[in-house]
């Protein structure tokens, strides 16, 4: 059984949804959001010193951080669930290419909102300019990635891959699934059919429930 560190509404849930999809035996073994503050984020230190999460703890005691390569790394451990393009393939290049856009250009700005301080230090005065312009930041990103995929059924054809359960839980977040259906209308779809995939159903009500905070 694989073991998580994580928190509901948070980038572990693709780790999750992704393991349910694959039906592999899990468990969230410490829920922690540590976002809340340093009492969360002890939770996570002793496994990741750099107190975030996902963590992944594997049926070896393997320890593995960042959720772009835990998702890569499961989908080599399970090639059965089909849900990376294989080596070679003719989608490849760009699965590989997006998986690692998402963290370095989009998840990275969630560092500085949930903190402001961590940027401006105590000068509060400029904390809603700097959410804004991260916001505003996020959804351009989110903007060139649709402008540079032709979407099907899924982002990168017929075929569903880790990276559509990456979008659909990261495209939740600030600023939210209204102006990211504005941004990325290509993409709009492909994350509309993700949420409603029956075998997550039960899963996405539990971990990261449908609101109309984000939904539109």
């Amino acid at each position: 059984m694989y073991n998580i560190y994580g928190a509901a509404g948070s980038g572990p849930v693709a780790i999750e949804a992704v393991l349910e999809l694959m039906e592999v035996p899990y468990q969230v073994l410490v829920e922690a959001p540590t976002w809340e503050g340093e009492a969360e984020r002890a939770k996570v230190t002793p496994v990741n010193p750099m107190a975030q999460l996902p963590v992944l703890v594997t049926t070896q005691g393997e320890v593995i951080t960042e959720s772009a390569a835990i998702l890569l790394w499961l989908t080599e451990q399970h090639p059965e669930a089909n849900l990376a393009p294989k080596p070679g393939c003719a989608t490849r290049a760009q699965f590989l290419r997006w998986m690692s856009f998402i963290p370095a250009a989009i998840y990275s700005m969630y560092w500085v909102r949930d903190e402001p301080e961590r940027i401006a230090g105590d000068n509060k005065a400029v904390y809603p300019e700097l959410l804004q312009r991260t916001a505003d930041r996020i959804a351009h990103c989110w903007n060139v990635m649709d402008s540079q995929l032709t979407p099907q059924l899924f982002l990168l054809g017929q075929q569903m891959s880790v990276l559509d359960i990456y979008v659909t839980v990261a495209s939740r977040w600030t600023p939210g699934r209204r102006r990211f259906y504005q941004v990325a209308p290509g993409m709009a779809e492909v994350v509309r059919r993700v949420d409603g995939l029956v075998q997550l159903k039960d899963f996405w009500a539990r971990r990261f429930p449908f609101n109309t905070d984000w939904d539109g």
